[in-house]
């Protein structure tokens, strides 16, 4: 679950210019609008590791804190 100053489009926009960097360690994903300044991003990700370096990067840093964004993440598991 992410929140963020910019538009829902902005958030979106930036999820399509890493998605190649993505495609490393989610096999699918879907972003879902709650409202203007939050979103919830469901995914498969077979590399929690990757994914957390790739949050941590400096670019994803200093564009979290230029739009005060905020990501929550949750771990799910599917039950039978």
């Amino acid at each position: 679950m992410s929140t963020y100053s910019c538009t829902f489009e902005e958030f979106s926009a930036i999820l399509d210019e890493y998605e190649d960097t993505f495609k490393e360690f989610i096999t699918e994903y879907e972003l879902v609008k709650v409202n203007d300044h939050k979103s919830i991003m469901m995914c498969h990700c077979t590399d929690m590791e990757a994914m957390g370096e790739m949050m941590s990067s400096p670019e994803m840093k200093e564009w979290d804190k230029e739009n005060n964004c905020v990501d929550i993440v949750y771990s799910l598991e599917k039950i039978n």
